[in-house]
């Protein structure tokens, strides 16, 4: 007997060309149907509604981005009771995870969850992306929407034949900050294409804070900038060297050959010593201190660019570090003081930047970061989560003359919104 093969994500179209030639066929998947439509969802803002409408006009696919704070869980909970499909929520961590879950019980109280040790399948599931991959063989065909939270991940920490497992023909991606036009190939193929988009500046002052962003110069000591001279001057003749021998080759492919040789293993240590003499100069110590009397009393989110300088941040100052080397309960026990005001500050290196809900910030200081406009969107979100009364402070403590100017520059596309620090 011949018999053909195909992903479980053509299930849709395939049944649809054997409707049009009229073949008869045995369906065996479960019908996906849920009473989500009885919830009882609170009003949607203007552009909930306009992403939830450009969603269902695009056939249900497609990614809504909007800006971290603006409620992109709210658009797929109506979502979902518009369409009355069991639904797969994918999430990136197990913080996201619980997150959601806790959203989600606000309108069903049995809510699934396949990640951080949780094995419990439901009409709506959330799941991590790495429980995703080992559940979808079997759990594929149960669900008619997939939801993909963080969907600029799909294709790298999203793994994209995950959603060749899915029969699910309606798929939301949410993002507040969507791969670049060029980059979008993979995303639109298993998502589809972005349509719906609004950026921070776009809401502020309506479902976001007004804020303001202080740039503040940073200088080097005589023996710090030599260090990072001799450093950054070791490095910057070796790696062009490299990019002269292997054009259009990419920083992975330069540190996994670089990593083979001691001359390679010696310009990766001088790209480390001139970054640790950006990470936390004597100058930035002084000035987060300075910031920190200022702003006594207000909730701060203090962003370093890497865990170690975290933990030196929290050591100095003596405030509560999240890190991904502390475990849930944890966790859960410092947001707890920083929401009731017993905790005024905390500082980390990257597990703030996603899907961590920290409403009463009012105050980031970016202590380092990278080029990364994503993630510097992200880390600015943090503290826009409307309140009454509500202005929020950003700073940027940038080393003068180093490679954190051009990083400063380049992530901040699509924030206008500047101060002058005094």
């Amino acid at each position: 007997m011949n018999e053909w093969r195909a992903p479980a994500a053509a299930y849709t179209a395939i049944l649809g060309r054997l409707s049009d030639e009229r073949v008869r066929v045995a369906d065996d998947i479960p019908d996906s149907r849920t009473d989500a439509a009885e919830w009882s969802l609170p009003d949607l803002r203007w552009y909930q509604q306009h992403a939830l409408t450009a969603w269902l006009r695009a056939h249900r696919r497609g990614v809504v981005a909007l800006p971290t704070g603006a409620g992109k869980t709210l658009v797929a909970v109506a979502a979902i009771a518009a369409c009355q499909l069991a639904t797969l929520v994918l999430v990136p961590t197990r913080v996201l995870l619980e997150q959601w879950a806790a959203v989600l019980e606000q309108y069903m109280p049995a809510i699934g969850r396949l990640g951080d040790g949780h094995r419990r399948v439901a009409p709506i599931t959330v799941s991590t992306y790495a429980s995703a991959v080992q559940w979808g063989p079997r759990i594929g065909g149960q669900f008619g929407l997939v939801i993909v939270d963080e969907a600029h991940h799909v294709g790298a920490m999203c793994p994209a034949d995950l959603f060749e497992m899915f029969v699910a023909s309606s798929r939301l991606g949410l993002t507040a900050t969507p791969p670049p036009p060029d980059q979008r190939a993979t995303l639109q193929l298993h998502v589809g294409p972005v349509i719906y988009q609004l950026g921070v500046d776009d809401l502020v002052g309506d479902a976001l804070a007004q804020y303001d962003i202080f740039d503040i110069p940073i200088q080097l000591t005589a023996q710090e900038r030599e260090t990072y001279d001799d450093a950054r001057d070791v490095f910057r003749r070796g790696y062009a060297a490299f990019q002269h021998a292997y054009p259009g080759a990419t920083w992975t492919g330069f540190v996994d050959l670089a990593s083979r040789t001691d001359e390679g293993r010696k310009l990766l240590a001088a790209w480390r010593t001139y970054r640790a003499v950006t990470a936390f100069p004597a100058d930035k110590r002084r000035v987060l201190r300075e910031l920190l009397d200022r702003h006594r009393g207000s909730r701060v989110l203090i962003f370093t660019s890497d865990t170690r300088t975290a933990y030196t941040v929290a050591e100095d100052f003596l405030v509560h570090p999240i890190t991904h080397e502390i475990t849930r309960s944890e966790r859960a026990a410092i947001l707890g003081k920083f929401s009731r005001g017993e905790a005024n500050v905390l500082v980390a290196a990257q597990v703030l930047d996603e899907g961590i809900d920290v409403p009463e910030a009012d105050v980031a200081i970016i202590v380092g970061g990278t080029a990364s406009a994503r993630r510097y969107i992200q880390r600015i979100g943090r503290v826009l989560r409307p309140l009454p009364g509500k202005r929020a402070r950003v700073y940027e403590l940038i080393v003068a003359g180093t490679t954190e100017v051009q990083q400063g520059r380049r992530r901040r596309g699509g924030l206008s919104s500047e101060g002058v620090w005094s």
